[in-house]
């Protein structure tokens, strides 16, 4: 079982940044893919960015790529997401997620992740 507590959402002004952190109980023991999910009302949770726990690959969907990052530092059980030009339309739930599996590239897919975070809510204003 894996236990992961997101914080560092806000409100910020478009334009601006943030930076979400994930804290987890276990990290690269038996988690392969690590990745940031979001979810805005009405609509479906979709993958934003992946990383590959043991590795040094990353994946963003297209929406955040170029302004979005996603890191770790493994010696502190730790996820990262660094949003810079953050856009109103980015306004959502965002959520921490672990999966058993390996990565699927650019296919970051709610469905391959087992364990999840409560979330953080990141607002940005016109």
């Amino acid at each position: 079982q894996v236990q992961l507590v997101e914080s560092g959402g806000g409100s910020v002004q478009a334009g601006g940044s943030l930076r979400l952190s994930c804290a987890a109980s276990t990290y690269t023991y038996n988690n392969y893919c690590m990745g940031w999910f979001r979810q805005a009302p009405g609509k479906e949770r979709e993958g934003v960015a992946a990383i590959v726990t043991v590795g040094v690959s990353t994946y963003y969907a297209d929406s955040v790529k170029g302004r979005f990052t996603i890191s770790q530092d493994n010696a502190k059980n730790t996820l990262y997401l660094e949003m810079n030009s953050l856009e109103p339309e980015d306004t959502a739930m965002y959520y921490c997620a672990a999966s058993s599996r390996f990565c699927r590239g650019t296919r970051i897919l709610k469905a391959d992740f087992a364990y999840w975070g409560q979330g953080t809510q990141v607002t940005v204003s016109s």
